[in-house]
């Protein structure tokens, strides 16, 4: 590991001002079960042996990278590569840590995995991790997202897991989250809670960045050995921020490697309208942990859209927070359009239909690499996009 990632966050789970585990009584004792157990385990020749052979023998790793030849011509400029997560096992990243806390689970002795989701791909891998490990499995997803990501709630049923639908609020991430946090506190015994993101409670974001750093591990290696250098730039969605956290990890103390997380504007700059935490938000408190927020008149969270379930959150990690305010992360965002737009222009010319979230990565790299000329840029292809096809080709047509 890096020097960044040795010293960051805090023993109390602090990044720069941001992070913590502001938690209810209750609670207190099973979080401080799950940082001992992660300390203990993080070390474990024993764990994280059987964690390499997950990721070889079952999810399939190491990802490729993939020059995007046929979109960088297109462009002009900057030469365009993906890290391909969409090849992940279950077709999306969120496997990484979802493997890894049904492992951490296992050897606590858990029998049950419990999570929230919003695109569905967490509920997906999590549920494929509770069959592997033959645990329980209880997904809280909210009813909006049920409607747009169906293929993904008929998976998650297929592999055994209970869908709870959320209707309350909003009806999508953020509820979801608090249903399957009320709901956790009960089973807490014999429950472990896997958080989706690189969010919650100590230790969370920490934990969920360490399982992904094998993201930016694989990238930097396979971008040097494919050029011989370092990407000039790397870029990756960010909702929460676990995929971006990934790659970014494997680069952070690379100081002529920019790198730049890209938010969902939405349909327009006005509250409401979209979730661009970092561009438009406060410092704040949500689901036990000190971050940016996006709040409305009376200082609660606000509501958020974007065309991308995965990314609907009026918060973000409070990493990505932290890499914000000290600068080491350049945050901009692409709106509902653009990544519309992206997700077309990579079906077509590239043979990748990505998914919606990963899709404002590529409206990122497309813009940039007309400003960039002779520049390199990777970006992470964070997901896979069947299950959103029924969504776009239904609500926006074939894209000409």
């Amino acid at each position: 590991m890096t020097s960044y990632l040795k010293t960051t966050p805090n023993a109390d789970g602090f990044f720069g001002d941001y992070g913590g585990a502001m938690l209810p009584p209750p609670l207190i004792p099973h979080f401080k079960e799950i940082r001992e157990a992660y300390a203990k385990l993080s070390v474990s020749p024993e764990f994280l042996d059987e964690l390499r052979l997950i990721r070889k023998h079952f999810q399939g790793r190491p990802t490729p990278i993939s020059h995007l030849k046929n979109l960088s011509r297109i462009c002009g400029g900057a030469q365009i590569y993906a890290k391909r997560e969409d090849l992940n096992h279950t077709g999306a990243h969120k496997l990484n840590h979802c493997m890894a806390e049904g492992l951490l689970a296992k050897y606590m002795g858990k029998t049950k995995l419990m999570a929230e989701t919003g695109a569905g791909q967490h509920g997906v891998a999590l549920a494929t991790a509770a069959a592997y490990f033959g645990m329980e499995c209880e997904i809280h997803m909210g009813e909006i997202d049920i409607a747009k990501e169906a293929p993904n709630v008929t998976r998650m049923k297929l592999l055994g897991a209970t869908v709870v639908p959320v209707g309350h609020g909003g009806r999508s991430l953020k509820e979801a989250v608090d249903s399957a946090f009320e709901a956790y506190v009960p089973q807490a015994d014999t429950a472990f809670f896997a958080i989706g993101s690189v969010v919650g409670p100590h230790p969370f974001p920490m934990m969920v960045r360490d399982f992904q750093h094998v993201v930016g591990i694989e990238a930097r290696d396979q971008f040097h050995e494919m050029t011989g250098g370092l990407p000039d730039m790397v870029a990756a969605c960010v909702g929460g921020g676990s995929n971006a956290m990934g790659l970014f990890s494997g680069f952070i103390d690379d100081e002529n490697v920019s790198l730049h997380g890209v938010e969902p504007m939405g349909t327009s700059s006005k509250l409401g309208e979209h979730a661009a935490t970092i561009s438009f938000g406060v410092d704040g408190d949500i689901h036990g942990f000190h971050t940016l927020l996006l709040v409305d008149e009376n200082g609660d969270p606000a509501p958020v859209h974007t065309i991308a379930s995965g990314l609907d959150y009026p918060g973000v990690g409070p990493e990505h927070a932290h890499l914000s305010k000290t600068g080491r992360v350049n945050y901009t965002s692409a709106n509902d359009k653009e990544a519309l737009a992206a997700f077309y222009a990579l079906s077509r010319h590239e043979g990748i239909i990505p998914a919606l979230e990963s899709a404002h990565a590529v409206a990122f790299a497309m813009r940039e690499a007309k400003a960039n000329p002779g520049k390199s840029i990777l970006f992470n292809l964070s997901g896979r996009g069947d299950k959103d096809i029924d969504y776009v080709t239904e609500t926006f047509g074939f894209g000409g």
